[in-house]
């Protein structure tokens, strides 16, 4: 955990699986249980996660049910062994052809979140995708932080724009999942994606493994993925990670060791 923190220090960043922050953002005051107490009243911005007990769901920023006010979740309340894959994508260097081997291999579905760009310029890999028998969801067009967008007409324009891409290019209409880039949101986002009618997904299960020059170890992600694995978990990974190529396949097979199965979010019911 120090190594982490100053690695993060480091790069001048807060990373949205861990931190809270107060911003000016709508007007929403969350009440969260933040390891078994109550934060106090606070704009929430990033999604966050405190983690306790091994094998036991993390606890959020915005609890499940305010969350599932607006159609949202960030994990399945279920105590069966049932996990939720999800990928997110913002550009393709190469990796998303092994993982969907992976998956393929373990019969896993997952979600793979993705924006504009990858819809525009890899639309044999997005339709590939789908043939798998995989979902793909809304991650916005241009990848901007979403809690800074306060009008419905912006907020919506970044969801439709993918929907027109997706449905160009499969003849479907796209799932209606979304998940904020970054974590960021803000109730009124939430309120926005719901008219839309939008279920917003954020994960109760993650580690840090978007830094192209700073992947992280086979050892780093199984210590992250493993121990803190748990019921009605929503996993996210990023599909441009060469550490999950490399260990999916492994991966997968520990879970599935520990008895877990796999689901897809559209069964999930708040």
């Amino acid at each position: 955990m120090k190594r982490f923190w100053q690695t993060a220090k480091k790069k001048g960043l807060v990373l949205a699986a861990l931190a809270a922050v107060l911003v000016l953002c709508g007007t929403v005051t969350l009440r969260a249980q933040w390891g078994g107490a109550v934060m106090a009243s606070a704009e929430v911005t990033n999604w966050g996660l405190r983690f306790g007990e091994e094998g036991q769901p993390p606890a959020g920023n915005a609890d499940e049910a305010y969350l599932a006010q607006y159609n949202a979740l960030f994990r399945a309340d279920t105590e069966e062994k049932v996990l939720y894959l999800t990928f997110d994508a913002g550009f393709e260097n190469g990796c998303t052809a092994p993982i969907l081997d992976a998956l393929k291999k373990h019969n896993v579905p997952a979600t793979f979140f993705l924006v504009g760009n990858y819809l525009e310029t890899q639309p044999d890999l997005v339709r590939h995708i789908v043939e798998e028998g995989h979902t793909v969801g809304n991650h916005t067009y241009s990848h901007p932080d979403m809690s800074a967008i306060a009008d419905e007409g912006s907020f919506r324009q970044e969801l439709e724009k993918n929907e027109a891409l997706y449905r160009e290019l499969t003849g479907q209409e796209m799932p209606k999942l979304y998940r904020p880039p970054q974590g960021k949101f803000c109730q009124s986002n939430l309120e926005m994606a719901q008219t839309l009618g939008y279920r917003t997904v954020f994960w109760s299960l993650a580690y840090v493994d978007w830094y192209q020059d700073d992947q992280p170890t086979r050892a780093e992600a199984f210590d992250k993925l493993v121990p803190r694995v748990h019921p009605g978990a929503v996993v996210l990974l990023h599909s441009t990670s060469q550490t999950n190529v490399e260990i999916l396949d492994e991966l997968l097979t520990t879970w599935e060791g520990m008895g877990y199965t796999f689901g897809r979010l559209e069964e999930i019911k708040l």
